[in-house]
C-alpha cells in the first residue's frame, strides 16, 4: 500500500498539479499580505472538481511554496512575506543591504529545503507517537510552555534588558486588545468597535519592520551610497562546506523547535520563526552579531518556519487536529471530499496518506528548483534606487495589508505600528521583544485561565503536571541564568 501510494503522484497531471501549487504559493508568500492561509482558501474551491490526492496535493504543495517564498519579501525588502517569515529580516535584510542578498537568499532557500526535509521524515517515521504525546499536552502543558518560549525575551533584549522587557510586556498588552476569547470582556477597546477583534498578526508585522524602516528612512534622508546599485552575486547556494559543518548544530536545533511547535495545535510557524532565532541568539558564541547580518540568523529562523509544515501536519493525519490555519484549510478539504482523518486514515485510506507523503516531497524538490534558479531574478530587486523603491514598497504594504481582511482598519494598524517601530528605532528599543511577546501574549492568557478552571484556581496544581512543572522550573531557570549574565556584563563593562 505503501509503495501504491507513493508511485501514485507519478503522472503528468498530478506534477503540473504540484508544480502550479509550489509556484502559485512562492508568489503568494513573497507578496507583502497575501499569506499561504490565504491563498490555500482561494485553492481550496478548485479541489472540488479534481480526484481527492490531487486536491490534496495542490493545497501541500501551495503550503510548501507559500512558506518558504516570504523569505524573497524579508531579505530582499526588508518585510516578512508571511508571519512565518518575520524574524527572517533581523539578519536577511541586513545582509542585503551591504549587498549579500544573494548569499542570503542561497542560504535561506537551501535551509528552508533542509527544514522541509526533516520535517517529511518526522512525519513519515515518527508521526504516531509524536502525535499522541502532543495529546497528553492540555492548557497547563501549553501555558507552561508558552511561559518558558516568553522568558527568551531577556536573551534578544540586546545590551538593556530593561528595554526589552518593556518591549515585550508592550507585546503582550498589544495581544491582549479586544474581547477576550474566555469570557468576552472587552478590553482596551476605548469604545472602539474596530478593536473587538483586537490586532491582526499580519498588519502588526508589516508595519513594525517595513513601514517603520520607509519612516526612519523618510526622516534621516536617502544617502549618497544608498543610491548606488548594490552588486550580489551567489554561487551555488552561497554557503561554503565549512559553513555548512560550522551551522549543523543550529540546524539541527532550529528543525527540532520547527518540527515541536509545529505539532502542538494553534502555535505555527511564526512563532518556531521568532523562538528559534532567540534560541540561536542565545546559545552562539557571538550574539552581539545577531542582527547585523549573519547567515546564523537566516538559517535558524527558516529552518524552523519550514520544519513547522511537516510538525503541522501530523496532529492533523493522526489525530484529525490541525497544527495551524492552513492545516484548518486542508482539513476543510479533505473532508469534502469525504476523508475523515485520525486514527484510522492510515488504515483506511493507506494509498491516500502515502501519496500526500509523496506530494510533499516532490513540492519541496521543485519549491528548491524555482526558488533557486529565481534567485538572480529576485536579487535585481535590490539594482532599484530607494528613492522609487521605498514608496513602492509602501503602497505594497497597504493594498496587500487591506486584501488580506478587506478591512481598512488593518490600514490604519500597519500605519499605526509602522510609527510605533520608528520611535523604537529612533530610542533604540528591540523589536523583537515585542513581536515575541504579542505572538505568544493570547496563547499564555488564554491556556492560563483554561488551566486555572480546570483547577478550581489553583495556580499551584500547574505543578502537578511533570511537563508543566519541568518547563515552568526551565523557566525560572533561563530568568536566572540570563539576569547572571547581565550582571556579569555589567561588571566588566565597568571594570573596563
Amino acid at each position: 500500500m505503501a509503495i501504491e501510494g507513493l508511485i501514485s503522484v507519478w503522472n503528468p497531471e498530478c506534477m503540473l498539479i504540484i508544480l502550479g501549487g509550489v509556484v502559485i504559493g512562492i508568489i503568494f508568500g513573497a507578496i507583502p499580505g497575501l499569506t499561504s492561509t490565504m491563498c490555500v482558501a482561494l485553492c481550496l474551491p478548485l479541489t472540488f472538481s479534481m480526484s481527492p490526492l490531487n486536491g490534496i496535493s495542490l493545497l501541500v504543495a501551495v503550503y510548501v511554496g507559500g512558506t518558504s517564498g516570504g523569505l524573497i519579501s524579508a531579505i530582499l525588502l526588508k518585510i516578512p512575506g508571511t508571519p512565518s517569515s518575520a524574524a527572517t529580516t533581523f539578519d536577511g535584510a541586513p545582509m542585503a543591504e551591504r549587498g549579500e542578498g544573494g548569499k542570503a537568499l542561497g542560504v535561506g532557500l537551501l535551509y528552508s529545503f533542509l527544514g522541509t526535509v526533516l520535517s517529511i521524515l518526522a512525519l513519515i517515521f515518527i508521526a504516531p507517537p509524536l502525535a499522541k504525546m502532543a495529546l497528553k499536552f492540555g492548557p497547563m502543558e501549553f501555558f507552561a510552555i508558552t511561559l518558558l518560549a516568553l522568558t527568551l525575551i531577556g536573551a534578544i533584549s540586546g545590551e538593556n534588558m530593561l528595554k526589552g522587557l518593556m518591549s515585550g510586556i508592550a507585546g503582550i498588552l498589544f495581544s491582549l486588545v479586544g474581547i477576550a476569547a474566555i469570557g468576552g470582556a472587552q478590553r482596551f477597546t476605548f469604545g472602539l468597535y474596530q478593536l473587538e477583534n483586537g490586532f491582526s498578526q499580519l498588519p502588526v508585522l508589516i508595519g513594525l519592520f517595513a513601514v517603520a524602516e520607509i519612516f526612519h528612512t523618510a526622516v534621516e534622508g536617502i544617502r549618497a551610497d544608498d543610491m548606488q546599485i548594490k552588486k550580489s552575486k551567489v554561487h551555488g547556494f552561497g554557503i561554503t562546506l565549512k559553513e555548512f559543518k560550522e551551522q549543523f548544530v543550529n540546524f539541527i536545533r532550529s528543525a527540532m523547535i520547527g518540527i515541536g511547535i509545529g505539532i502542538l495545535p494553534g502555535i505555527g510557524g511564526a512563532t518556531s520563526n521568532v523562538v528559534a532565532y532567540s534560541v540561536a541568539k542565545q546559545q552562539s558564541k557571538y550574539p552581539e552579531k545577531f542582527g547585523t547580518g549573519i547567515i546564523d540568523g537566516v538559517i535558524a529562523t527558516e529552518t524552523a518556519n519550514n520544519a513547522s509544515i511537516g510538525g503541522a501536519l501530523i496532529p492533523l493525519l493522526t489525530l484529525g487536529i490541525p497544527g495551524d490555519s492552513v492545516t484548518a484549510m486542508i482539513l476543510g478539504g479533505l473532508t469534502l471530499h469525504g476523508i475523515q482523518p485520525g486514527p484510522l486514515l492510515f488504515k483506511n485510506s493507506g494509498k491516500l496518506v502515502y501519496g500526500i507523503f509523496a506530494a510533499f516531497i516532490i513540492a519541496t524538490i521543485l519549491m528548491l528548483i524555482v526558488e533557486y534558479f529565481g534567485i538572480q531574478l529576485f536579487v535585481k530587486v535590490l539594482a532599484v534606487p530607494k528613492y522609487i523603491l521605498l514608496p513602492a514598497v509602501l503602497v505594497l504594504c497597504i493594498v496587500g495589508t487591506y486584501g488580506t481582511n478587506h478591512n481598512i482598519f488593518d490600514v490604519w494598524t500597519t500605519l499605526g505600528f509602522g510609527v510605533i517601530g520608528f520611535f523604537m528605532m529612533k530610542y533604540k528599543f528591540p523589536q523583537v521583544p515585542l513581536i515575541l511577546g504579542f505572538v505568544l501574549g493570547s496563547i499564555l492568557e488564554q491556556n492560563l485561565i483554561r488551566g486555572l478552571m480546570y483547577n478550581n484556581n489553583r495556580f499551584l496544581a500547574f505543578f502537578k503536571s511533570p511537563i508543566a512543572a519541568v518547563c515552568m522550573l526551565a523557566a525560572v531557570g533561563v530568568v536566572i541564568w540570563t539576569a547572571c549574565g547581565q550582571i556579569r556584563k555589567f561588571k566588566q563593562k565597568k571594570a573596563g
